[in-house]
């Protein structure tokens, strides 16, 4: 037949070659058809950290709304999902035996049916969590999210006690205590924060004086490196590639602080004030990194640069109070110059979603009626959810802003963050957990 090689049974090199060259055929055509998606959403606010994929949506959706696999109740709590491996993770609250308990809940991210749970800690929370919209409050519980890599889950629980599951079968691996274990100190209405997992490390917050940022052995739990003095905050550090350099930003009570995250070598510092509560997490952008805080804190951002082997930080613009660019748990994703995020400060209901450009904090537009939700970027589309639960896709430009389509949901309060994952989204509040079909093209 023309064109067709044929090799002899010992030509193994050729055979391998032409076996290479067929799977190369078949992986391009499996991209050009849409069968292969993007990767799995493992993390809180996904795999880089960054609350974006390269995945897009299929936008605008029926006016009936789109597609709704499953919804299955979640309990309590504002914890998001992580999906991976084909499951989806959260943390939910259970009365177990008549106490009221923190569980890790592993669903089948197709069906939503519960895989297993696994109680993680006391369920005792200091009411911080039940305020909201008239009609849309109450509701506190676990703000933490689960972490996944290479079959196991890890689980940070309010009384910094880290735990090690195995995905599977929700087996508990191995647990650290970082209050016993690391001195810790832990944060008024405890730890929000999420454990993040670099390369073969968990990365985490909250250990005593020369030991605050810990580096653990994902596998094992043992400390790998230990570093700084500074007192923890809610929000969730961030890894990222800037100038070259890989680095871990904590954003503690006394600012930014930048470690290499093999070793927790401080890289950089930028002070910035602590009031109450700081929870939302660092936002990279490019060279700049953008952080905000409620409690008449603000936002600000610094511009990072090298100098040989030297990293500094500098500050930018900042801009004080709650009117202007406060986040106070709603962490903005960064596109083209630009953040965009719900910015106000206890507003349930009815605070803003904004753009905003990152090098000089202008407001570039704002809309109301978002509240204090999170946002995610898909590709090159906004997906903004609410905390009234609407879910609403939005056109990121600066220009003006341009909604696409909107839908409600799920019920109750959402202060937590989409996750999306092979074409779909999943939503959470504290009453209900939902996928939904949003493959594109």
């Amino acid at each position: 037949m023309t064109g067709l090689v044929r090799f002899k049974k010992s030509d193994a090199g050729a055979t391998r070659i032409l076996r290479l060259a067929t799977a190369g055929i078949f992986v391009l055509c499996a991209i050009r058809s849409g069968i292969v998606r993007a990767a799995d959403w493992p993390q809180y606010r996904g795999a880089k950290h960054d609350g974006i994929s390269a995945e897009s949506v299929k936008l605008p959706w029926p006016a009936s709304g789109p597609k709704v696999i499953w919804t299955v109740p979640t309990h309590n709590g504002f914890s998001s999902f992580a999906v991976s491996g084909g499951r989806a993770f959260t943390q939910v609250t259970r009365d177990i035996s008549g106490d009221n308990r923190e569980v890790c809940v592993a669903l089948d991210a197709a069906t939503g049916r519960e895989i297993w749970a696994v109680d993680v800690d006391e369920a005792q929370y200091a009411s911080g969590g039940d305020s909201g919209a008239p009609g849309n409050d109450g509701g506190d519980g676990p703000r933490s999210t689960p972490s996944i890599s290479d079959g196991m889950v890890y689980v940070f629980t309010p009384h910094l006690v880290l735990y090690c599951l195995d995905a599977r079968t929700g087996a508990k691996i191995w647990t650290r205590d970082i209050v016993r274990e690391n001195r810790g100190r832990n944060i008024g209405w405890d730890n929000a924060a999420s454990p993040i997992i670099e390369g073969d490390l968990v990365l985490v917050c909250g250990g005593g004086a020369g030991q605050s940022f810990l580096g653990l052995n994902k596998k094992t739990g043992q400390v790998v490196w230990k570093s700084g003095d500074e007192k923890m905050t809610h929000a969730t550090p961030v890894v990222a590639d800037i100038l070259g350099q890989r680095q871990v930003i904590f954003f503690t009570q006394s600012g930014l602080v930048s470690l290499v995250p093999t070793s927790g070598a401080q890289l950089w510092r930028f002070p910035f004030k602590y009031s109450v509560s700081t929870a939302a997490s660092p936002v990279v952008c490019g060279n700049i990194v953008y952080c905000s805080a409620g409690y008449d804190v603000g936002g600000g951002a610094c511009r990072i640069t090298k100098t040989g082997p030297g990293f500094a930080a500098t500050q930018l613009w900042r801009t004080p109070g709650n009117k202007f660019v406060a986040n106070h748990w709603s962490t903005p994703v960064y596109k083209d110059g630009y953040l965009y995020g719900m910015f106000s400060f206890k507003r349930f209901g009815v605070g803003p979603l904004k753009c905003v450009e990152a090098a000089t904090g202008k407001i570039m537009w704002e809309r109301p009626g978002f509240g204090a939700g999170n946002v995610i970027l898909a590709k090159d589309k906004l997906l903004a959810l609410a905390d009234d639960g609407e879910l609403v896709a939005v056109d990121p430009n600066p220009a003006a802003y341009r909604e696409i389509c909107r839908t409600q949901a799920v019920a109750g309060k959402c202060w937590s963050t989409p996750s999306l994952s092979d074409g779909r989204v999943y939503v959470r509040s504290t009453k209900q957990g939902a996928c939904i079909e949003l493959a594109g093209k």
